[in-house]
């Protein structure tokens, strides 16, 4: 059946739904069918989108963010619904390549997964990245239900909704990471941090993709550390040196002293390479951390790391609505200006 939301103008007539909506954390999504390009697609309804002007910039930021982006391992925008006209544009519905799944519901499925699956999804999802860090952003939501699949095991990573550029001041002190994929310098507050953040999530999802369960799947931001500190070992001084909260300092100080494990003395099944790798990604100090590029020229991912196949962004992203107070009517007409670009002939039938 066709959408009644897709009816009346815009870039949705084509659209005809197919499956059972699922809904997720952020907006409910279907796959369809368009028929226009013959293709199956999959629409995200974010319902009620301008109630408040937090959720209305994440919707914001998402879209201007993936239409700035151009890369195969990078979840891309194909159209915005755009509704017949501006006083009805309540509901925001992405249209995006459909996947089959996600890395999530792979690792939780009886299929079996080998050290070939793992270095494949690996080099995709830091191929990804070193794209998305080349244009100066962090993703700070990097978790195995943001990464979709298809049936050729083709990755791409979604949900830039809590993306920021390096450049922002002010993005600091917000939500950021699902607990189990936060970095320490993000459960002890610190006030500044780098895409380390990020290499930090790719390290606990390799070992969740070797491992098949959640390397630390805390309860509260308290166990979460104690997780971390139980298989890294307490921090010394010199690896606390970006924390410049000195009630952090005081907080982690007193904890009871925990020698460090080696990966392989508590792995010992796991393949030396992706121990190794995990290892280098999973450091305390977000600044000894192994960057996106020197994670790409490890031996574990050797056989599939061409530098010259591993393209970055043409130009820097800018968040530039960001730094300006912005009512919910000022975002919603900036993504109507979104549908707009997808669906340049509807700006003559609005005006007309």
């Amino acid at each position: 059946m066709e959408s009644d939301e897709s009816k009346g103008g815009g870039g949705g007539e084509g659209a005809v739904l197919k499956g059972v909506p699922a809904r997720g954390a952020y907006g409910i999504v279907c796959c369809a069918k368009d028929s226009e390009a013959k293709e199956d697609v999959a629409i995200k309804k974010i319902g009620n989108a301008f109630d408040n002007s937090i959720d209305a910039k994440r919707t914001l930021r998402e879209i201007k963010l993936l239409c700035h982006m151009d890369h195969e391992n990078i979840i891309k925008i194909k159209d915005i619904i755009r509704p017949p006209n501006k006083e009805n544009f309540n509901d925001v519905y992405i249209v995006y390549e459909l996947m089959d799944t996600d890395l999530h519901q792979i690792i939780r499925s009886t299929q079996a997964l080998t050290d070939d699956h793992c270095q494949y999804f690996l080099y995709q999802l830091l191929r990804g990245l070193k794209y998305v860090h080349s244009a100066n952003v962090l993703h700070r939501d990097l978790k195995p239900s943001n990464l979709l699949l298809n049936a050729n095991c083709d990755l791409k990573i979604c949900d830039f909704g809590l993306a920021r550029t390096t450049s922002e001041s002010d993005f600091m002190t917000e939500y950021v990471v699902t607990r189990w994929y936060r970095a320490p310098e993000l459960l002890l507050n610190c006030s500044e941090y780098t895409t380390a953040i990020d290499i930090w999530s790719v390290g606990c999802i390799l070992m969740e993709i070797a491992l098949r369960e959640p390397l630390f799947p805390g309860k509260d931001y308290v166990q979460q550390l104690q997780l971390i500190t139980e298989l890294l070992g307490s921090p010394d001084d010199s690896d606390l040196g970006f924390l410049r909260s000195e009630n952090a300092r005081k907080y982690v100080k007193p904890l009871p002293h925990i020698p460090s494990k080696t990966f392989q003395h508590k792995f010992p099944n796991l393949s030396p390479l992706v121990i190794d790798l995990a290892e280098k990604m999973l450091v305390f100090d977000p600044s000894k951390r192994i960057t996106v590029e020197e994670a790409l020229n490890h031996p574990f991912l050797q056989s599939l790391h061409e530098i010259n196949e591993e393209p970055i962004c043409s130009s820097p992203f800018m968040f530039d609505f960001e730094q300006a107070t912005l009512s919910e009517e000022d975002v919603k007409e900036l993504i109507w200006e979104e549908t707009l670009k997808f669906n340049p002939d509807s700006e003559t039938e609005v005006a007309e």
